[in-house]
Parts: structure tokens; C-alpha cells; sequence
């Protein structure tokens, strides 16, 4: 049961919130729709997995990593730019709370609490880009070597 209220209903309302925005974004295409609202679900899903790190920089990255992967397959399987998948599958790893409590500091003029956040939610925000563009980069490099040959 522990399982269920740990990672199955996370996986399930981080898909649903996904396909809240694939709505937002128009996407016409159920079955496209479908598996970014699953990347958005994996995504969450790495992210809890590993949180016995406590670090909340390696979950986003791993989290990133994972759903970039994800939007390759995905991409090559319906034939669709990875980027489809990978806006609407990193979305329930954005900082937003992270980039409101930063700003909220900041107006309130407690510059230790401001640049506590600031550091954190950049360090998120880095991650989520460092995990997508390694593996972005590691996909063109493979690529690349395969069709030179």
C-alpha cells in the first residue's frame, strides 16, 4: 500500500497536471499527448526515487535526465520533434514555488532568506538544463557518427 500513496498516485497527478498543459498547448494528437503526460508522470516518479539522497539538485537532475531520454524514444517512436514531449514532461519539476518565495524575500527586503531561495531555485533550474542538454547531446553525437558512417 505504501507503494500506491508513494509513487503510483505522485505518477498519476503529475500526469494529469501534464495534460492540463497539453491541452493549454493544443496538442491535437491524443496519443502524443498521452506520452508526454507519461513523461511528465516518469519525470516525478525518478524524482522521488531519489530523494534518500536529499539532494534536491540531483533529483531534478536525474528527474531531467530521464524525461529527456524519454522524449528521444518518444520523438523517434511518432516521429515527432523531442521537444513535444520534453516541454510538457519537465513541467512538474519547475521551481515555481522556489522563483515565488525568491522574489517574496526579495520585496520583503530579507536578503539572507532572498539569496537562500535564489541559490537554491537556480541550482534546480541549472540542473533541469544541464540533465536536458546532456542528454540532448549525447543523442546528436550518436546520431551524428551513425549516419557519417
Amino acid at each position: 500500500m505504501a507503494v500506491v500513496t508513494e509513487y503510483v498516485l505522485p505518477f498519476i497527478y503529475a500526469a494529469m497536471a501534464c495534460a492540463g498543459f497539453c491541452v493549454m498547448y493544443n496538442l491535437h494528437d491524443l496519443k502524443i499527448g498521452i506520452a508526454a503526460c507519461v513523461g511528465g508522470g516518469i519525470a516525478w516518479v525518478v524524482y522521488l526515487l531519489c530523494a534518500p539522497t536529499g539532494s534536491v539538485i540531483f533529483q531534478n537532475l536525474m528527474a531531467a535526465v530521464s524525461v529527456a531520454v524519454f522524449s528521444e524514444i518518444m520523438a523517434r517512436v511518432f516521429k515527432t520533434p523531442s521537444t513535444v514531449f520534453l516541454i510538457v514532461g519537465i513541467l512538474p519539476m519547475v521551481p515555481g514555488g522556489g522563483i515565488y518565495y525568491t522574489m517574496e524575500y526579495c520585496i520583503q527586503g530579507n536578503m539572507p532568506m532572498f539569496l537562500e531561495k535564489l541559490v537554491s531555485t537556480l541550482g534546480v533550474a541549472g540542473a533541469i538544463a544541464v540533465g536536458v542538454s546532456l542528454v540532448s547531446s549525447v543523442v546528436r553525437i550518436i546520431t551524428t557518427n551513425k549516419f557519417k558512417n
